[in-house]
């Protein structure tokens, strides 16, 4: 089979998949969310650590909702002048289908709607996917944060993603186009 004919019953089966909803996380949906932690991470966070976030006032929780099921999921953390994308996941049988970027784009009007400059995440440097995924909705990397991960010493990139209308004047979410500084602790 040629790629002309995969993309095409993609798209397809993409047309007959029911719609997404994004909405708030509720306590119900912890155990899909879990599934769906479980599918995509290797050091994934368990269900005491989805809990103790979402017990902070600051922390948001939204899911994508196709049909009855949860198929991906965001958790973020509003800061004073940015929002924090803490976890980030698609069902691995959902993925390339929109879900992950109508998330994002979500994000980004809730950014928006809180009046807030950027949106920072980290990310593994060995998750290419990700890195690749964030990079095509604007996000840069920014810094190379050595040794960030606790549980493997692995590296992290800092990546960010700007409101187009404001100028980078905020010295902590200061853009550049490339990685701009190492933390070595």
């Amino acid at each position: 089979m040629n790629h002309s004919s995969a993309r095409q019953r993609q798209r397809e089966e993409t047309d007959q998949a029911p719609a997404v909803h994004i909405r708030w996380m509720i306590r119900r949906d912890l155990n899909d969310v879990l599934r769906t932690e479980m599918a995509s991470f290797e050091y994934a966070w368990s269900e005491e650590d989805f809990l103790r976030c979402l017990r902070q006032r600051h922390c948001i929780g939204m899911v994508a909702e196709q049909g009855e099921t949860v198929v991906g999921f965001m958790i973020y953390e509003l800061q004073k002048n940015y929002l924090h994308l803490l976890n980030f996941a698609v069902h691995p049988s959902a993925r390339r289908t929109g879900i992950g970027t109508r998330l994002i784009q979500r994000l980004i009007q809730k950014m928006e709607a809180h009046r807030r400059r950027a949106i920072i995440l980290f990310v593994r440097e060995r998750n290419l996917p990700a890195q690749l995924f964030f990079r095509k909705m604007g996000f840069q990397a920014v810094r190379l944060l050595r040794g960030y991960y606790p549980d493997t010493g692995e590296d992290a990139y800092q990546m960010e993603y700007r409101a187009h209308s404001l100028t980078t004047d905020t010295p902590e979410l200061t853009r550049t186009n490339r990685i701009s500084s190492y933390e070595l602790d």
